[in-house]
């Protein structure tokens, strides 16, 4: 029987990867970010949200971002230690600037802030300019979530990768959008996906994976499918949500730019479409976020809605399946599933990713904590050295 897990973390085979446990890998992001100068705070929330990012089976979003965050901070684009500052607010909305930097403690601050606002007014929405990446969207709308709040977050991204239907010419990031809902006997539902057809880190980890990639991913400037990751992420034209006119990509494409405009117009980030025309070098990116939360208390009995959300989600994974051995899944279900397996058993890391960690780790003179992991002599079942 095909697991949850395993609809999600498209891990490397047992030989080309080793195991290591969350702990281990946000010891070893702290070590590195307080290395670049990060404060002690921001390095603690940034690992934990992108390890968490892994721990859900999101591998896009979590430790095989930091060759990329590498890179951004070495070329000046990130800045270690932002001063996160309010903007604009009102009782139900708020408008923050990241300061330059990741956008992992911002966006907890805003869903934060959303989620407090929302306590006093029942609905509220937070956006964020001037961030950068900031991990899995889900994260952020699980929050208000866990806090009995229906929660939205939305992301747009520095630089165009995905096309829109009939184009050739990038005009969008991959633009996440997470959906949550609180449930009472069942985890929330969670929506967390890309209006992409898949999240750009999908195709770096083809390439760590040695894969390639599926038609209908990526295209050339010709607008031929690209099957060779690393000629992908070089190109970068993804094909929206859908992939083909045929497949209905416009809906992907419509998307897309709804999180623009949420994300950018809305908060004045840099938006991907005129960005390259307008600054082409920005010294930083000015990424854009938008938070919201939404009390059903505002609408009907709180506990009715969540009882009923516990009925709805049951319904759905009753539903008679096309195939007996693989049932229906709601939103969050394998998230659910890989967080508990890679909880017990260890975070799937390709060996050529903890070659590039080492690497990172050694240039700003940190210890390569994931060395006993995996390697001759070390654990190969995710638990800590003695």
């Amino acid at each position: 029987m095909t697991s949850q897990a395993s609809l999600v973390a498209e891990a490397p085979g047992s030989d080309d990867r080793i195991e290591v446990p969350a702990a281990r890998l946000r010891a070893q992001l702290q070590a590195i970010f307080t290395a670049w100068g990060m404060p002690a705070a921001l390095a603690e929330t940034t690992a934990r949200l992108m390890v968490a990012a892994d721990l859900r089976g999101i591998d896009s979003h979590g430790i095989g971002m930091l060759p990329l965050y590498d890179e951004l901070q070495r070329a000046g684009k990130l800045t270690m230690a932002p001063e996160i500052a309010t903007l604009r607010e009102s009782p139900v909305t708020a408008l923050l600037d990241a300061g330059g930097g990741l956008g992992h403690d911002a966006g907890e601050r805003a869903m934060r802030l959303a989620i407090d606002k929302c306590r006093a007014s029942g609905l509220a929405a937070v956006a964020v300019r001037n961030s950068n990446h900031f991990g899995a969207a889900g994260l952020y709308a699980l929050m208000a979530a866990e806090a009995g709040f229906i929660g939205l977050a939305t992301s747009n991204v520095w630089k165009a990768a995905v096309v829109p239907t009939r184009g050739r010419e990038p005009m969008f990031g991959t633009n996440p959008i997470a959906f949550a809902a609180p449930a009472r006997r069942n985890p929330p539902f969670c929506l967390d996906m890309a209006t992409s057809t898949v999240a750009i880190g999908k195709l770096r980890l083809a390439w760590l994976d040695g894969r390639e990639l599926p038609e209908g991913w990526a295209i050339d400037d010709e607008g031929r499918p690209l099957r060779d990751p690393a000629e992908a992420m070089a190109q970068r034209l993804l094909t929206p949500l859908g992939g083909t006119a045929e497949m209905s990509s416009h809906k992907g494409y419509g998307l897309a730019a709804m999180v623009e405009i949420l994300s950018a117009l809305l908060s004045g980030a840099r938006v991907a479409a005129l960005g390259d025309a307008r600054d082409p070098d920005p010294p930083r990116y000015n990424v854009g976020h938008f938070f919201a939360a939404i009390d059903p208390a505002a609408f009907r009995d709180p506990e009715a809605f969540r009882d009923e959300m516990d009925e709805f989600i049951n319904a759905l994974r009753a539903s008679r399946p096309v195939e007996p051995e693989s049932p229906v899944l709601v939103p969050g279900d394998p998230e659910t599933a890989a967080e508990a397996e890679r909880d017990a058993g260890g975070i799937p890391v390709s060996r050529k990713l903890a070659a590039m960690i080492r690497e990172i780790a050694a240039a700003c003179g940190v210890a390569d904590l994931m060395e006993s992991a995996g390697h001759p002599g070390g654990p190969r079942d995710g638990k800590e050295a003695p």
